[in-house]
């Protein structure tokens, strides 16, 4: 008789031969995709993703519902320009959740230290720090701004590149003013769709307030912040004034000597 053959049991031959780790599902590269757009385009309506992604309506909506309820993304409704009182659109950004999964990596540990900084040193040191993290931003952009010549709007657009590539998903937006409006009050909107710091930035104000600060020196002109993300907004808007001359270091000590006959540039800009 020959001998009998053992077969393995289907459960032992299941354990031998540990499973391949899992390939990213199909949806969630589509997801992942879908919260790019959002991010880099917010606030972007469905069919606008749709558009730029090449996604059918009932594709981008279905990715849209999930990122929206795993709290990523959030609804913000915008009224559509020259609608009148209609029924204001709905457009995509990021939620507060979503930013903070874009690299805030330590944020606590920076939050605890700066707060301990404040109760020893006060204000005033935790203001320094701030300068001094923004210094470096300050040097390596103004090369690359001042190759852009003495055009405010070149400027900020150099400023906007220069910000996405530290990933702060920049852009720039040239606003000109049409008669019978001024030509002072063109403009450039530079957005930041990120900010690494945010959560920060939301504890310490003065991080956003140097920032700005910089923005000023950088571009030649006194700017002024519309909106930030870390007060709530979808973007940091920053408004850039291209339709008159720029600051000249005499006004800038006047307004630092505090004398009330010489006008700000920021009265200037309000229209």
């Amino acid at each position: 008789m020959s001998s009998p053959v053992s077969m393995p049991s289907k459960r032992h031959a299941a354990g031998a031969f540990p499973a391949p780790p899992a390939l990213p599902d199909a949806d969630d590269r589509t997801r992942d995709r879908v919260l790019s757009a959002v991010l880099e385009n917010g606030p972007v309506s469905a069919a606008e993703l749709g558009d730029l992604l090449g996604f059918t309506p009932a594709a981008v909506r279905r990715h849209l519902d999930h990122l929206e309820r795993s709290g990523v993304i959030e609804v913000k409704r915008v009224a559509k320009a020259g609608s009148g009182a209609g029924r204001p659109a709905r457009r995509y950004v990021l939620s507060s959740q979503g930013q903070s999964t874009l690299g805030d990596d330590y944020l606590n540990i920076a939050s605890s230290a700066l707060r301990r900084l404040q109760e020893l040193a006060g204000e005033d040191a935790v203001r320094e720090y701030a300068e001094e993290r923004f210094s470096d931003m300050e040097q390596r952009y103004a090369p690359e701004v001042d190759a852009a010549g003495d055009d405010i709007t070149a400027r900020a657009m150099a400023l906007s590149r220069a910000l996405s590539r530290d990933r702060f998903v920049a852009s720039a937006h040239s606003i000109e003013a049409k008669a019978p409006l001024p030509a002072a009050l063109s403009s450039v909107q530079l957005c930041q769709g990120h900010c690494p710091i945010q959560r920060l930035a939301a504890e310490f104000p003065v991080f956003c307030d140097t920032e700005t600060k910089v923005f000023s020196r950088l571009v030649g002109v006194d700017v002024r912040r519309l909106s930030t993300l870390a007060q709530g907004g979808h973007v940091c808007t920053t408004h850039i004034p291209t339709g008159r001359p720029a600051a000249t270091a005499s006004q800038d000590v006047a307004e630092q000597s505090g004398n009330p006959y010489q006008e700000s540039n920021n009265q200037q800009e309000r229209p």
